[in-house]
């Protein structure tokens, strides 16, 4: 009688624990609204477009890895019902956006209608753009530190610029200074992670920059360590074979500058008080500096742009932290040699690349990537704020930069690596 009822105690235990597993791990993987478009899985097939393959077929996967990952494509045909609801939903409020946020308006949108590369070309283009990441990756020739760590090894921190979308089964890593602020509304619409008065939001520039920025609005990679516990990476991987990932980049001294005109020609009490002060300090010899951003640029107390690349070269800035997320390098932030991203955007060719990537995503008819601004900082303008910068000094920034460069397909900038 006493084994039968521990038989059975047991039995008990075993079918509670197999509930809470499910429970957990079903919490906030998004399989309540899940709707995955494509599966991903390597290499592409021959004729498919970059980025988008058919098919479930995965690469062998440890027990718990496999086990997760039928928990995350259960519910497929479930809840595309649901999905395709939303999407009607959001389709009504898909038309063109309506610039409500005082400093949009300030800023300024190109409205003007832009040629779209058709889609072959973009294709191909997709091609060169992965075909010269990973070559440079699997070169061992070429070096820059972190490149021959694995996924594993990257620091939980470090995933912070990965953003989910378990909706539509997309990552965006984003990097700062290269659209990323309408990239973050899209993935807000998209992922429905933000509400307006209990409703999601439907148009990208509805949504205000300060709730864009507000890290408790996205879900990334460097929280699943707090929700899944020591299945998080397990979780992540599966997630890394089944989503579509993209990433934007632009030229890196074209972004540094405009990281600088960002941060420190306009008044930013933040960026003053962090990094300004101890610049005009450094490299400027200033003592009692004012306090306040106001007080300094009404006195004409302002970083130039040399300071800022001597604080840039200065190896005690990254003994003191890691670089500002506007100014570290894309590999840092993205990894682009661990993760094997199906879409490679450019800033400068931001309308063509954004319109062919939602196509792709199957979500053009929910909404349209929001305009491009007038006053983007311009390529053309590189020989003007190097102008002044000692040629040791940029020779010694290229080699700070030139993973990014070599990666993605940056031309070396000769003219102003040479006298």
């Amino acid at each position: 009688m006493t084994k039968a009822r521990l038989l059975r105690l047991s039995v008990v235990l075993v079918s509670i624990f197999m509930i809470l597993l499910i429970i957990v791990y079903w919490d906030n993987v998004g399989t309540a609204h899940f709707y995955l478009h494509t599966s991903f899985s390597r290499p592409h097939s021959s004729g498919a477009i970059p980025g988008i393959t058919t098919g479930e077929d995965w690469e062998a996967l440890p027990d718990v890895d496999e086990f997760l990952a039928k928990l995350l494509s259960s519910s497929l045909k479930q809840n595309s019902s649901i999905s395709r609801k939303t999407e009607q939903l959001l389709a009504q409020g898909s038309s063109k956006p309506v610039v409500s946020n005082l400093e949009e308006n300030v800023r300024g949108y190109d409205w003007s209608t832009h040629n779209a590369r058709n889609s072959l070309d973009q294709e191909k283009l997709q091609i060169e753009r992965q075909r010269t990441l990973r070559e440079f990756c699997a070169n061992s020739s070429f070096t820059f530190p972190t490149k021959d760590r694995s996924f594993d090894d990257i620091p939980n921190y470090e995933l912070n610029h990965l953003i989910v979308d378990d909706r539509h089964g997309i990552i965006y890593c984003y990097v700062p200074k290269v659209a990323c602020t309408n990239w973050k509304r899209v993935m807000i619409v998209l992922s429905e992670s933000l509400l307006d008065q209990g409703v999601p939001y439907r148009n990208p520039l509805d949504i205000p920059r300060e709730h864009v920025h507000n890290t408790s609005t996205h879900l990334t990679f460097n929280k699943f360590w707090r929700r899944y516990g020591k299945f998080s990476r397990h979780l992540m991987k599966i997630k890394l074979k089944k989503y579509t990932k993209f990433l934007f980049v632009r030229d890196p001294f074209v972004r540094l500058i405009s990281a600088f005109r960002s941060k420190f020609e306009l008044e930013n009490e933040e960026f003053y008080r962090r990094f300004a002060i101890p610049m005009l300090k450094l490299y400027s010899n200033h003592t009692n500096l004012p306090t306040s951003v106001s007080e300094a640029f009404g006195a004409g107390l302002k970083v130039s742009f040399s300071d800022f690349i001597q604080y840039l070269l200065d190896p005690r800035t990254e003994k003191m932290a890691p670089f500002n997320e506007h100014w570290r390098q894309v590999y840092r932030l993205c990894h682009p040699c661990q993760i094997d991203y199906d879409f490679i955007g450019k800033l400068e060719t931001l309308d063509e690349d954004a319109a062919y990537l939602l196509q792709l995503l199957k979500v053009d008819r929910l909404l349209r990537f929001p305009p491009s601004y007038r006053n983007r900082t311009a390529s053309s303008w590189e020989d003007d704020w190097f102008a002044k910068i000692p040629l040791a000094w940029r020779q010694q920034l290229y080699k700070l930069y030139e993973a990014d460069f070599v990666l993605f397909g940056y031309p070396k900038p000769e003219n102003l690596l040479k006298d």
